[in-house]
């Protein structure tokens, strides 16, 4: 089966502490249309090691899991299966470059889980640099908003 590995990097305006924040399942409803997230556990969306929560519907239902969080370290790391396509890990890594910039190295891994659904990892991976890209500019055009709101 199809497996591949796709790392982009992009810049974030907000401390670092803040912006590894972005990128838990409660902080991306600040700034990704569409995403809501259903908690399993814990059922509050508690960002922490052992959380489980679905996403999507149809073939795009998701089924996700928190396997590392360190915050002070700016780092964590998720295991998302869809099962009718692709298992992918998702890795998050921060690190500040100032005190109001961040850059946050965005790696994912992904594995067809049935011939068919290689046609759609390949597509993933090819639009990976522009989708990563793309977050960063929906973060900016909420920079006001994801600056004032309680991360959790």
């Amino acid at each position: 089966m199809k497996h591949l590995h796709c790392r982009h990097r992009i810049r974030v305006e907000a401390p670092v502490d803040r912006a590894f924040l972005y990128f838990t399942p409660d902080g991306e409803r600040h700034w990704v249309d569409g995403w809501e997230p259903v908690w399993l556990h814990p059922d509050d969306g508690r960002t922490e090691v052992g959380m489980v929560f679905t996403t999507g519907t149809g073939p795009e239902y998701t089924v996700w899991t928190l396997a590392d969080f360190d915050r002070a370290a700016h780092r964590s790391r998720y295991l998302r299966c869809t099962p009718a396509s692709r298992l992918v890990v998702v890795e998050i890594g921060c690190r500040a470059l100032d005190a109001g910039r961040t850059e946050v190295d965005v790696a994912y891994t992904l594995t067809a889980l049935k011939a068919a659904a290689e046609p759609v990892v390949d597509t993933f991976a090819a639009g990976f640099a522009a989708m990563v890209d793309g977050w960063a500019e929906r973060i900016a055009a909420r920079r006001e908003h994801l600056l004032a709101v309680d991360l959790r």
